[in-house]
């Protein structure tokens, strides 16, 4: 089938009506499971992302604009405006490469459905858990689809991901926790489309890329909410042979992907969980070489080399020369994620601390690393985009060599619920009180069972420490 977007007429429509018209009994069980790991894993990341600098920053702005208070801003005990709660916790939702991930999107759905949809919740007096997974839902299939139309190329143009496709998610999840109809739904996605934004060089030592997914959040509220009030967006959005989301920023298009399954293929099914505090692209050769120096019981002074070998994609996104330029860029980066885990056996939030990024024992295992396209791993195409080979060369002559295909927390190699609640509680022990901790963690196992989210709510809107 040709990638002519202008083959597909009526996707956007097709969408709105869909997600517009969904109900919680549509959405089937594992979906429900599925986005209850994602509000938890994604309330850690909130959480732990609002003690962060950046985090920080972009709240002193929403408090000196000010804002009717209708919508907590998490983990400060300060409420604000749905659009500027949404702009400070989408940005400390992504603020420590934590959030999940979909991974033929290249989209972060949770940190921007679960504060708007919990934000919504708390403005119409604590909803109800299912009312927040079917808002939920709704932005997870809409914003994937959107995202995996656009296909890798959107990427390799430059733009990220997570403020382009993003703020489709955004928009859906608003418009549907505003029950919004299809006419007025579509609006909103077609609204929202022309507010898309976000360039991949932020990756290499800005603190604006965190930005982009809290932008991305206040545009669909934006979005919704204007098309509640009859403003108008552009109805083929998506579709449209020029100016639209797909010809404008694909050079290589898959249109099918907008509505191939509508209803029966759950994209919130295809959602995974991030192990690591780092780039998703590089888990498999974090996984790889630990997994080397584990078996063979090999510490970082005795290696050698390490080769990379990595699919095209991310060595683009990743195999870039480390400078120290700042969190962001060591999450990024190949190189220092290989040298944490050499060092630390470990590439989570510790081990991205401003004071580690010049260490020079990490600096002198990342001379030892190098990084080439694999060309088995291109040959094997997209779906293995984050595949790695790893080869380790000791110091005593020895050659290991690990090849992973699926990283871990992929929906091909998951992380069981227990895991995830691993994660969380790791990574929110250092902010929260433990009995805080855990009454949040049990309210959101019987997510779907809440008459009302005030209490979670309330627990999220708490301040850290």
């Amino acid at each position: 089938m040709s990638n002519d977007v202008s083959l597909l007429p009526g996707a956007t429509r097709d969408l709105a009506t869909f997600a517009a018209g969904l109900t919680y009994e549509a959405i089937p069980a594992e979906a429900v499971e599925r986005i209850k790991s994602s509000v938890l894993d994604s309330i850690g990341c909130f959480l732990f992302g609002s003690t962060l600098p950046w985090t920080r920053k972009v709240m002193a702005l929403a408090r000196a604009e000010g804002g009717t208070p209708v919508a907590s801003v998490y983990g400060t005990g300060e409420r604000t405006s749905l659009s500027l709660a949404a702009l400070v916790n989408g940005t400390s939702g992504h603020a420590f490469e934590l959030d999940d991930i979909h991974k033929e999107s290249i989209v972060h759905a949770g940190s921007i459905a679960t504060p708007i949809a919990l934000s919504f919740a708390e403005k119409q007096g604590g909803a109800s858990g299912r009312s927040v997974i079917t808002s939920m839902v709704a932005g997870y299939e809409v914003g994937h689809r959107v995202g995996s139309a656009a296909t890798m190329s959107l990427f390799f143009r430059g733009f990220h991901p997570q403020g382009t496709s993003g703020a489709f998610v955004a928009a859906a999840t608003a418009a549907r926790a505003m029950d919004l109809d299809d006419k007025r739904f579509l609006h909103a996605l077609g609204i929202v489309g022309s507010q898309a934004g976000g360039l991949m060089a932020a990756q290499e030592g800005a603190m604006v890329k965190r930005f982009h997914s809290g932008r991305a959040a206040q545009s669909g509220i934006y979005a919704a909410t204007l098309a509640a009030d009859d403003f108008t967006g552009i109805t083929d959005v998506l579709e449209a042979g020029y100016g639209g989301y797909l010809s404008s920023y694909s050079d290589k298009p898959a249109p099918a992907r907008l509505t191939d399954g509508l209803g029966t293929r759950w994209e919130t099914l295809a959602v995974g969980y991030k192990p690591h505090a780092s780039v998703t692209s590089i888990h498999t050769a974090l996984d790889g070489l630990g997994e080397i120096l584990k078996e063979h019981s090999l510490a970082a002074g005795d290696v050698a080399r390490v080769d990379a070998g990595l699919s095209p994609m991310t060595h683009v996104h990743c195999a870039w020369e480390y400078k120290a330029q700042g969190v962001t860029a060591a999450q990024m980066n190949l190189y220092y994620g290989l040298a944490v885990i050499a060092v630390d056996g470990m590439a989570f939030t510790e081990q991205y601390r401003e004071d580690r990024l010049k260490d020079p024992r990490l600096l002198d295992f990342i001379s030892r690393v190098s990084a080439t396209v694999d060309p088995e791993i291109e040959a094997m195409g997209a779906p293995f985009r984050h595949s790695a080979r790893i080869r380790v060369t000791t110091h005593d002559g020895r050659v290991i060599e690990k090849m992973i295909l699926h990283r871990r927390g992929s929906p091909e190699a998951p992380l069981k619920p227990e895991d995830i609640e691993y994660k969380y509680r790791h990574v929110v022990r250092s902010c929260i009180p433990e009995a805080r901790m855990e009454r949040i963690l049990e309210l959101v196992r019987r997510l779907e069972r809440l008459d009302t989210t005030a209490e979670l709510i309330e627990l999220l809107a708490a301040p850290t420490h």
